[in-house]
């Protein structure tokens, strides 16, 4: 997995990148193919921001969000980008599944 992290208004922490790349580091489980991810971390006003955008073989995810604390806005955003993971996984296989199957109709 690579990840490019950029930082907005904020300055660089290594404990920031240590957690978002543990938590994003888990959903590669959900994809057979690398992940390249990109994550921007920013804080306006008085919301910590977080944008992750993801992409697999042609495939892209993303996900934002804003809250008072920067670990629960990095944790509600892979949240957010495991279920759509999860939701293109189910379609992939449900598509492989009824694709090549033949069912005798009326018997």
């Amino acid at each position: 997995m690579r990840i490019a992290f950029t930082f907005r208004n904020l300055e660089s922490s290594e404990a920031i990148k240590r957690h978002a790349t543990e938590k994003l580091s888990k959903l590669q489980k959900y994809v057979r193919a690398p992940i390249q991810a990109e994550v921007t971390l920013s804080v306006d006003r008085h919301l910590h921001c977080i944008d992750v955008s993801m992409t697999s073989r042609g495939e892209s995810y993303m996900g934002r969000e804003e809250s008072a604390d920067m670990y629960a806005s990095i944790d509600s955003v892979v949240d957010k980008i495991k279920k759509q993971l999860i939701r293109h996984k189910d379609a992939r296989d449900t598509r492989r599944r009824s694709s090549g199957s033949w069912q005798a109709v009326g018997k």
